[in-house]
């Protein structure tokens, strides 16, 4: 070995170290200005990790994750760390080739917006797209008239006398299934029902009808609540049998989640302003509840007074 002057080995020759490294790193600057590595995932993994923190068990969630599957393939498992607005723009072009509406594509829009705030929020991807609401058509609401609530719920009776008890409860209080069904005997206090379980998470409490306290007035026994004998696969089941004997079984439109919108409809045709409305069934926003509000004609009579006066 050679020794400089100043006692130093010199540096070896470059084809000493044959072997070279290349790093290919994405970094996040947190609010503290401290670097931290940011890794690549694909939404499969973020789904895995982070769907049971954002989402309760239930059917809504089945949904959720059944759009963050179909993301997902359209993706082809793809790993980022950063979820481009060119990748947004072609799940959204993928979604409408293949048939899917524009209420449907916003649905899953939600999901992967709420999935991938999360994600940002803890790290795992550093920039997220605008996400651009789609414009829907706002479809007819149909809603059950007093004449085929008769008819189906005599036919559901014959059938299951607990499947009527829960209809009706349904319709006089405008709760989903799921909330229904959810229901524990502590929830129903003072001829008012609290239902905890929501689609938003926010809880909410309304005053029951005469019918609705009579149907979950049944004895308590080893039962966790009035309706918890259930599940919804038994009921819709009974539901649909019940629908085709009246002549209904032919209308897509007919499943028990029209008794939310016939509870609504009753609601603003009898003179309930809207935003209480919301507060009854519970929207998040007053948007989805003004889709009711052109069944308010009493509202518009006045109108022709001063119409006609000139």
């Amino acid at each position: 070995m050679t020794i400089s002057s100043l006692g130093m080995a010199p540096p070896p020759p470059e084809s000493a170290f044959p072997v070279r490294f290349q790093y290919d790193l994405n970094y996040a600057s947190a609010d503290n200005g401290i670097k931290r590595l940011v890794k690549e995932h694909s939404l499969r993994d973020l789904t895995t990790q982070y769907i049971s923190i954002l989402w309760d068990e239930g059917s809504h969630k089945t949904n959720v994750r059944s759009f963050l599957g179909e993301i997902s393939e359209i993706l082809s498992g793809e790993r980022f760390s950063v979820f481009t607005q060119e990748m947004l723009d072609s799940v959204i072009g993928t979604l409408r080739e293949r048939g899917n509406s524009n209420a449907t594509i916003n649905r899953k829009m939600a999901a992967l917006s709420k999935l991938l705030r999360k994600a940002c929020k803890m790290g795992d991807i550093y920039n997220l797209p605008e996400f651009r609401r789609q414009k829907e058509r706002q479809g007819r609401i149909r809603f059950l008239e007093a004449e085929e609530e008769q008819r189906l719920f005599s036919a559901i009776r014959t059938r299951c006398d607990d499947s009527y008890r829960l209809s009706v409860f349904l319709v006089d209080t405008g709760c989903r299934l799921g909330e229904a069904i959810g229901l524990s005997w502590n929830d129903l206090q003072d001829s008012r029902s609290t239902f905890w379980l929501t689609k938003s998470g926010r809880s909410r409490t309304v005053p029951l009808t005469a019918r609705a306290r009579e149907v979950i007035h049944i004895p308590h026994a080893r039962l966790k609540g009035p309706f918890s004998m259930h599940n919804q696969v038994r009921f819709r089941a009974i539901w649909n049998d019940a629908k085709a004997e009246v002549g209904l079984g032919s209308d897509d439109q007919v499943v028990p989640h029209i008794l939310r919108h016939t509870c609504a409809s009753r609601l603003v045709r009898g003179g309930i302003d809207i935003r209480r409305v919301q507060i009854w069934l519970g929207h998040q926003t007053l948007w989805m509840t003004m889709r009711y509000a052109h069944l308010a004609t009493n509202d518009l009579d006045s109108c022709v007074a001063v119409l006609e006066r000139h």
